[in-house]
């Protein structure tokens, strides 16, 4: 069929208000005039647009739909010519303008893969569209991968193709006489695309205000997240002042730098506090330029001396722990009306009393304009005493704290942060060292833990996962002494930290009698320490109240790490979490409570929660609830939310998604159906496949456990391929989760594939992946080829290749050559930056962490691994370890001293009480990097090797074939290294 060149026929405009008609006039450029246009200006983005949030599956099916000439949509453009509107992008001179409205993700990709960069306008992720190749023998697009492409000539780079044209490409296929002819149709159809024309829709006419574009807008956004009102307010501010959107994100970005994490809609509504005492952005529909940029600075102003107060008083010093988000703004108004600052200490203790209650009790938990509206007025007539009356009011009389409050668990309970300032401000004491757990005292370098003071391992057969995890089981300590203590009873270690250090146990607010110590008294160990909890925090708050202890005195920040993970589940979700961002979807809140807007009512503790969508305004918000029985699911869903109550479920509804949108067709990605596959079925897959059936029914009978997604899967694809499809994955499945908490691995798939019987149907690094599953959770397969080290992370390994291992199987060979390094940034005395910037790893602060770096040689090969962010970088060592202030490091050609860099880091360890005989210098060793990523594109997984030791041998298989793989370099087998060397 000849393709359309003439327009044809519009349908009647569609009538969206009584204002205006749409669409008005359309045209049908082709995409190269498209990106033209972007270059030069006419074709713009409205600041009010939210950036770019595509993934690669998405690229991949745009340019899949493109290549077969599919429909892909058109866009809708604003044509105007006034300069009142805030943009993106170069600006052209004068004229009239294009602004994008809808299509956005869309033009981005296509400037993205024909450009080689990102469009002027752009704001996100490049890695979306940068490498994408077309194979010209399967005509399908797939992202660069250097191990399966680099030496495959069929694999085409689709910017390449369109930078240069076919030429380049008329003796690639030497190699393939019979079919050049064929692949060099297939990529100028390809380059064609260029030639392909756009509808494109316009809303033209100089009546058109921002705010009736808005709603348009909003109206065919039917796939996004709705501009919000505060969005709409900004717009409008944007257009009267250009920075402002910018300099809001300047500011978000240094809180964040310090550790907490605000939004773009709180800061203005602080900022609409300040100028207006209004809760409604609407307020700021008449207030000029000017005035907002007074309004922010004071604002930010506000805010900082709030946060100063918060934490140097309370402790509140990083996100997780600053609660109640919202009482902030009314801190702002108030600070704004009493002349920028706290009257006297007495002042602040009483502000500070308030909002600690606003945020327990959930004050604008619903209803939040409303309630904030009600305060910015009470504190305008009745300051402070005003906010608090009107709390105790609300409140039924007295704010009281009592034992029951503390019977939430997570760390999204919103009493954690209450236990975490008992801790910071009443001298909580740590069990090892038996010194106060305060900045001064314990050193820089010191952090924290969350500590279960029973632990979760001796738990888990006897009672749930919500009373494992109750507050009132949780601690603070060092790290240290987190790990030293380990996995000890009670009943062992009270008595002995105890003696050590008397008074230690009263002052975390451990009931002192020992027959609540043991396994059988739990559930009453937990209630009197809710009543030493409660106690303690009454008493802190009354003193906030009276102002009689008030103090000058600021305590500094502590870091507060997670400690290893030894648990399936939270394995699971962490690999989910990493697994999606792998893919290109946005970081979800963790154990988030949900609350309803409406009423402020308790929904749901969400252990994953994306408020904005999978993708940053795209689609609804999504919750994973793990613990259903306890969320009130329908009201959840009647508000929009899209929940999940398995990892399982969540990530087969992303890769569905993922598939749909690459446009990949379900049954390229199956194997052969059961039906099918049962013809041709190997004895040994038969005999596989009836023990898969038996592992089903022996879960549900003996183990309670009733695997209906696993019954699905086996039904639909077959037995052998649902294993294989299980082992594939990097997240543990919901069945391994679950039959780990009932002390039945010997019922998973893991177990079953490792059987001696059955490892000749699997390959190498699927058992691999099997035994790495079963090992990190202290089962030992009974298989016949030697179990590798648990990857978990060594608790007190000191020799240079030490490895935590739950079995007391040999280490495999190393092959001589690969080192994991970890590169610490704790208390940010290094940086990645400055070892990616000017080549080089480091270590120090004690012999312990420096010797094991001494021993990379000159020619080794290594992985460098970034705590809580993972693996970011490949190299090879350069040169011997050096102390850094006699270390030299090639830069632009030039030998330079490593203090005379521009560094992040300070290099240096400031020790409290040092050893004369210890060495605390930073100790430097050059690299030359094959590969590096930034910390957002780090390779973190559950399943990889991580060590607590600054250098090491990497032994660990899996973990190799996974780091070569990410950062392209070879992997260079041990067998084969022998073989060379003999």
């Amino acid at each position: 069929m000849a393709r359309r060149t003439q327009p044809v026929p519009h349908p009647p405009p569609l009538i969206f208000s009584s204002t205006f008609l749409f669409p008005e006039r359309y045209r049908m450029p082709k995409l190269s005039t498209l990106l033209d246009e972007i270059d030069s200006g006419t074709v713009l983005l409205p600041e009010f647009q939210r950036g770019y949030v595509w993934n690669r599956d998405q690229v991949r099916g745009l340019m899949r739909s493109l290549y077969r000439s599919y429909p892909v949509g058109g866009l809708l453009m604003w044509e105007t010519a006034t300069s009142d509107v805030a943009v993106r992008g170069e600006i052209a001179s004068g004229g009239v303008r294009q602004l994008l409205l809808d299509g956005q993700q869309r033009v981005t990709s296509l400037y993205g893969v024909v450009r080689g960069t990102p469009p002027p306008f752009f704001e996100g992720d490049p890695s979306a569209f940068s490498g994408l190749y077309f194979n010209v023998e399967s005509e399908i697009f797939e992202f660069y991968r250097p191990i399966s492409m680099a030496d495959d000539p069929c694999w085409v780079s689709v910017t390449q193709l369109f930078r240069e044209g076919l030429k380049p490409f008329f003796m690639a296929f030497a190699d393939h006489p019979d079919k050049a002819n064929t692949y060099l149709d297939r990529l100028n159809t390809l380059s064609q695309i260029l030639h392909r024309e756009f509808n494109v829709e316009k809303i033209t006419g100089s009546d058109k205000t921002v705010d009736e574009v808005v709603d348009i807008f909003n109206r065919v956004n039917s796939g996004g997240t709705k501009l919000s009102k505060g969005d709409l307010a900004l717009a409008s501010l944007c257009a009267q002042w250009p920075p402002a959107r910018q300099e809001m994100r300047d500011h978000l970005a240094v809180w964040k730098k310090a550790g907490f994490d605000f939004t773009l809609d709180w800061l203005l509504r602080n900022a609409t506090a300040v100028a207006r005492g209004r809760a409604l952005f609407t307020a700021l529909s008449n207030v000029k330029a000017d005035e907002f940029e007074r309004a922010l600075t004071s604002a930010v102003a506000h805010i900082g001396t709030f946060l100063d107060a918060v934490s140097g008083r309370l402790g509140l010093d990083h996100d997780r722990v600053l609660m109640g988000r919202y009482a902030i703004p009314v801190v702002s108004r108030l600070l704004e009306l009493n002349g920028g600052k706290f009257t006297d200490a007495a002042h602040r203790d009483k502000v500070l009393y308030w909002y600690v209650h606003s945020a327990l009790w959930g004050r604008f938990s619903g209803s939040t304009e409303s309630y904030l509206q009600q305060d910015y007025d009470t504190v305008r007539d009745s300051g402070v005493e005003g906010l608090i009356a009107t709390l105790e009011r609300v409140r039924g009389g007295r704010l009281e704290i009592l034992p029951h409050d503390f019977d939430g668990s997570t760390r999204g309970s919103r009493f954690y942060p209450l236990l975490y300032l008992l801790t910071r401000v009443k001298g909580a004491r740590d069990f090892g060292s038996g010194l106060e757990l305060r900045a001064e005292l314990l050193g820089k370098l010191t952090s924290l833990q969350v500590h279960h003071i029973f632990p979760k391992a001796l738990l888990r057969d006897r009672y749930d996962r919500n009373q494992v995890n109750a507050i009132a089981n949780f601690c603070f300590l060092t790290q240290a002494t987190n790990l030293e203590i380990g996995k000890r009873a009670p009943e062992e270690y009270f008595a002995e930290v105890e003696a050590k250090n008397p008074g230690v146990l009263a002052s975390q607010w451990i009931p002192t009698d020992p027959t609540l110590w043991t396994i059988d008294r739990y559930p009453d160990f937990l209630a009197a320490r809710r009543e030493l909890l409660a106690e303690a925090a009454q008493s802190f708050l009354d003193e906030l109240r009276s102002g009689s202890q008030s103090t000058e005195e600021s305590l500094q920040p502590l870091a507060v790490t997670d400690a290893e993970p030894d648990d399936p589940r939270t394995l699971q979700i962490q690999a989910m979490i990493a697994e999606l961002h792998d893919l290109g979807f946005a970081e979800p809140d963790v154990d988030t409570e949900i609350t309803d807007p409406t009423s402020g009512r308790f929904l749901s503790m969400a252990e994953a929660f994306w408020p904005e969508g999978l993708q940053h305004g795209v689609g609804d918000p999504v919750i994973l609830e793990l613990d259903p029985d306890e969320a009130d699911l329908p009201r959840l869903e009647e508000l929009g939310y899209k929940v999940f109550t398995s990892v399982d479920a969540l990530l087969g509804f992303v890769n569905n998604l993922n598939e749909a949108a690459a446009g990949v067709a379900e049954s390229t990605e199956r194997e052969e159906s059961p039906a099918t596959a049962s013809d041709d079925a190997t004895e040994l897959e038969s005999e596989f496949g009836s023990r898969i059936r038996e592992l089903y029914d022996r879960a549900r009978r003996e183990a309670g456990y009733n695997a209906t997604h696993f019954i699905s899967m086996v039904a639909n694809i077959g037995p052998l391929a649902t294993a294989k499809k299980l082992l594939a994955s990097r997240t543990i499945s919901d069945g391994f989760s679950e039959l780990w908490e009932r002390g039945r691995i010997d019922l998973t798939v893991e177990a079953l594939v490792v059987e001696p019987a059955f490892e000749s149907l699997f390959t190498d690094t699927e058992l691999d992946v099997a035994r790495h599953r079963l090992t990190q959770f202290r089962y030992s397969p009974k298989s016949s080829v030697p179990t590798p080290p648990s990857t978990r992370a060594s608790t007190s390994a000191t020799a240079a290749d030490s490895v935590s291992t739950a079995s007391t199987s040999e280490k495999p060979e190393w092959n001589g050559q690969d080192w994991y390094v970890c590169l610490g940034e704790v208390n940010d005395s290094r940086n990645w930056d400055d070892a990616r910037k000017y080549g080089f790893v480091s270590a120090g602060g004690g012999r312990w962490y420096s010797d094991t770096l001494k021993n990379l040689q000159v020619g080794d090969r290594v992985f460098v691994y970034v705590p809580k962010v993972g693996y970011v970088g490949a190299g090879t060592v350069a040169g011997s370890a050096a102390p850094a202030d006699e270390t030299t490091l090639e830069v632009d050609g030039q030998e330079v001293s490593f203090r005379s860099l521009d560094l992040v880091g300070p290099y240096t360890h400031e020790i409290n009480d040092p050893n004369p005989d210890e060495d605390y210098q930073e100790w430097i060793v050059p690299v030359v990097w094959e590969r590096t990523v930034d910390r957002e594109s780090a390779l973190r997984e559950a399943g990889l090797f991580a060590n607590q030791n600054s250098a090491c041998r990497l032994r660990d298989e899996h973990t190799l074939n996974r780091v070569t793989e990410f950062f392209g370099v070879a992997n260079r087998d041990r067998f084969a290294q022998t073989a060379d060397s003999q």
